[in-house]
């Protein structure tokens, strides 16, 4: 019976494979097909290799730890913002995170290290219970532009998965599989809204430059796994 059981779940599992399902991959690591499709990580899981300390040379001593594969901010840690050593044009950026009741955080793409401070624009994840406003909330371009009411946001406590992705003016925002937001740097509708946000006197904001990727630091306590980026032309 044992035997007969054994050979029936063996059978429903190549079944599946051979349907085309994907095989998910282990933490921090690419699939074959993710490799082939241009895929790199920025995070291998283990180390800081890609990472350090904005307009330093050096990851920060304290503030971030990498734990069991995590790479997880510590609240009221100190340690600064995180920087990519490489910056980007066109992309397709996508990470896993999860954050505590009441906390905030985000990613920032498109920064420059010739303006004094880590000013970009943001993806920002926070739990929305304490977001002052739509334009606060996750996967929000902070302060700038809302969401989609609709988005498929898990409570905290859990994993997210979210997306940017940056292909000449355009800009789009996922959450776990979902498009929440679009828009195109540079057009109308941005720049007015940059003049009603606290980047109206930053200059250039909301238009297309080539630039870094950030985990900010917030204060608060979030975690990173599978931070994975593919070039677009």
């Amino acid at each position: 019976m044992k035997k007969i059981v054994f050979t029936f779940i063996l059978a429903i599992a190549f079944s599946e494979l051979g349907s085309g399902s994907a095989v998910a991959a282990s933490l921090n690591e690419l699939t074959p097909a993710e490799k082939s499709a241009g895929w790199t990580l920025l995070f291998d899981g283990k180390t800081s290799k890609g990472w350090r300390s904005f307009k330093k040379t050096t990851f920060p001593e304290k503030g971030w730890l990498i734990e069991n594969g995590i790479l997880k901010h510590v609240a009221k840690g100190g340690g600064g913002d995180l920087i990519t050593d490489s910056d980007y044009n066109n992309f397709d950026l996508q990470w896993e995170w999860m954050v505590p009741a009441g906390a905030n955080n985000g990613i920032k793409y498109l920064i420059t290290e010739k303006r004094n401070q880590v000013i970009g624009h943001e993806y920002q994840m926070i739990d929305d219970v304490a977001a002052p406003e739509a334009k606060h909330s996750t996967g929000s371009f902070y302060d700038v532009l809302a969401p989609s009411k609709e988005k498929p946001l898990k409570p905290v406590g859990q994993w997210n998965h979210s997306r940017v992705l940056i292909q000449g003016n355009h800009v789009e925002h996922w959450l776990n599989g979902s498009k929440i937001l679009t828009y195109e740097l540079g057009s109308e509708e941005v720049l007015k809204a940059v003049q009603n946000s606290k980047f109206k006197s930053v200059p250039d904001f909301g238009k297309k430059m080539r630039g870094h990727i950030i985990l900010t630091e917030h204060q608060d306590e979030a975690s990173y796994k599978n931070i994975k980026i593919r070039l677009l032309p």
